[in-house]
C-alpha cells in the first residue's frame, strides 16, 4: 500500500485529474460517515443558523481558537453586533473590546473592515458564491467555501487541517497519508463530495477529525470509517517515525510564550481595552502594565511593539509635548 500521494491522471487539458475511486467504495464511505453524523454530530451554535453573517463571524473566530472558547464569545459578539450594518457602524475600539478573550486581535479588525465593504458595496448582503466571497479582502479559499456551503448550501468542499488528515488516512491508497494542501487536494475533495449532501458531508468530516480521527490518538474502535480506511494499518509505523523525528527537538531551547512578541502585544491591547473612552496611555503606563521589570531602557522596544499594533489597526497614537500617547483606534 503506498505511503505517499498517488499521482493522478493527466487530462487532455493538461490538468491532473484526481485519482479514481471505485464508486461502490465511495458510496460506502458516504453512507457510513453521513449516518454517523446524523447520530453523533456535535450541537454547535453556528449549526443552528444559516445566517451568512453569523456563520462568517463563527468561521473567523474558529481560526486558531478552540471550539469551546468560541461558543460563548459568538453569543456575546452577536448580541453586540447582530448584523453587518451594526458591525460596520461600530468603532474599531468597540469591536476590539468585544473581541476580548479570543486572541489574534487582528481578526476583529478584519471582520470590521469586511463589514464596512459589505455594507458600502453590497447593501449589507454578503456575496453567496465562493468567488464572490474571495473577492473580499481577508477571505481565503477555506473561509469562502465554508460560508458559501454552510450559509447557502453551495456544493463545494471545505478542507481544513482536520479534513486533510481524515482524507489522508481514509483515502491513503488513493492520495497517501500526507497529501499536500493545495489545488490537487481541493480537486480530490471535489471529486469525492456528495453534491446533494455537501453541508452534512463537510460538517461530518470536521467532526470526525476533531473528535475521533485526531492527530495523535485516533480512536479506531469508534471510527465510522474504520472498515473503509486504507491508512489505518500504516499509522502505527507512521507514529513511530514521527516520534523519532521529534526527539532531537526536545533539546532545543524554546522561548516561553510569556517572553514572545505576541504575548506582549496581547498585554498591550488588553491594557488599552481597559481605558475609558477618550483616555490615552503613556508608554511608561503601558510598560509597567505589561511587565513587572519595566525600566526606561525598554522604551524603544515598547515603541516598536506599539508601532506594529498601529500598523495592524489595533492601536492609535498621538504625539504630545510630554511624549507619545496610545489608545485603541
Amino acid at each position: 500500500m503506498p505511503t505517499r500521494a498517488v499521482k493522478g491522471v493527466r487530462s487532455t487539458s493538461g490538468a491532473v485529474a484526481p485519482p479514481r475511486i471505485e464508486p461502490a467504495r465511495l458510496a460506502s464511505i458516504h453512507d457510513a460517515l453521513l449516518s454517523w453524523y446524523a447520530r453523533q454530530g456535535r450541537d454547535l451554535p453556528w449549526r443552528r443558523t444559516r445566517d451568512p453573517y453569523a456563520i462568517l463571524v463563527s468561521e473567523i473566530m474558529l481560526q486558531q481558537t478552540q471550539v469551546e472558547r468560541v461558543k460563548p464569545k459568538l453569543a456575546v459578539w452577536l448580541a453586540a453586533f447582530p448584523t453587518f450594518d451594526a458591525l460596520a457602524a461600530a468603532s474599531v475600539a468597540d469591536v476590539i473590546r468585544v473581541w476580548k478573550g479570543l486572541g489574534y486581535n487582528r481578526r476583529a479588525v478584519r471582520l470590521h473592515a469586511i463589514a464596512r465593504v459589505v455594507v458600502e458595496r453590497f447593501g449589507g448582503v454578503l456575496p453567496d458564491t465562493p468567488a464572490g466571497l474571495r473577492a473580499l479582502d481577508g477571505l481565503g479559499p477555506y473561509t469562502s467555501n465554508a460560508v458559501a456551503c454552510f450559509a447557502h448550501g453551495a456544493a463545494v468542499p471545505v478542507v481544513d487541517t482536520n479534513v486533510r488528515r481524515v482524507f489522508g488516512r481514509v483515502f491513503a491508497a488513493e492520495i497517501g497519508l500526507d497529501p499536500p494542501a493545495g489545488r490537487r487536494l481541493e480537486a480530490f475533495a471535489e471529486a469525492v463530495l456528495p453534491h446533494e449532501r455537501a453541508y452534512e458531508w463537510n460538517q461530518a468530516l470536521m467532526d470526525l477529525g476533531a473528535t475521533i480521527c485526531t492527530a495523535r490518538n485516533p480512536d479506531h474502535d469508534a471510527c465510522p470509517l474504520a472498515l473503509q480506511c486504507t491508512g489505518r494499518a500504516l499509522l502505527p509505523g507512521r507514529a513511530e517515525l514521527l516520534r523519532a523525528a521529534e526527539r532531537p527537538a526536545r533539546y532545543a531551547a524554546a522561548t516561553p510564550f510569556e517572553q514572545t512578541t505576541r504575548y506582549f502585544r496581547g498585554r498591550i491591547v488588553d491594557h488599552l481595552r481597559a481605558l475609558q473612552p477618550g483616555e490615552w496611555a503613556t508608554l511608561a503606563d503601558l510598560g509597567r502594565a505589561i511587565r513587572s521589570d519595566y525600566v526606561p531602557e525598554h522604551e524603544a522596544w515598547l515603541a516598536d511593539l506599539v508601532a506594529g499594533l498601529a500598523r495592524d489597526g489595533l492601536a492609535a497614537t498621538i504625539d504630545t509635548p510630554e511624549g507619545p500617547r496610545v489608545a485603541l483606534p
